[in-house]
C-alpha cells in the first residue's frame, strides 16, 4: 500500500469516527456545559482521549491541508467545552 493510499485510508477512518462518535458526543457535552453543568470523570477522560487522537493525527493533517480547517474547528469546539466546564466548576465552588 502506498503512503498516499495509507494516508487516505487513515483519513477516512478518522473522519468517520469524528462524524459518528466524537462530534455527536462533543455537541452533547457542549449543550450540557452551556446549561451550567460540570463534566463527569468519564467526560474528562473522553476529552483527554480526543486530545491524544488530535496529537496523533497532526502529521496526517500537516500532509493533507484540506483537513486543517475541520480539525481546527473541532479543536475549537473542545476548547469551548473545557473552558465553559472550568467556569462552571469554579462557579459551583464559589
Amino acid at each position: 500500500m502506498s503512503n498516499s493510499s495509507h494516508d487516505s485510508g487513515l483519513a477516512t477512518v478518522l473522519l468517520e469516527r469524528l462524524e459518528q462518535q466524537r462530534l455527536p458526543r462533543a455537541l452533547k457535552l457542549k449543550e450540557r456545559v452551556d446549561q451550567g453543568e460540570v463534566l463527569a470523570p468519564y467526560d474528562i477522560a473522553f476529552l483527554a482521549e480526543v486530545f491524544a487522537d488530535a496529537r496523533d493525527v497532526m502529521p496526517l493533517v500537516n500532509k493533507n491541508p484540506q483537513y486543517q480547517d475541520l480539525v481546527a474547528r473541532v479543536m475549537h469546539l473542545y476548547k469551548e467545552i473545557t473552558e465553559k466546564a472550568l467556569e462552571n466548576e469554579q462557579n459551583r465552588k464559589a
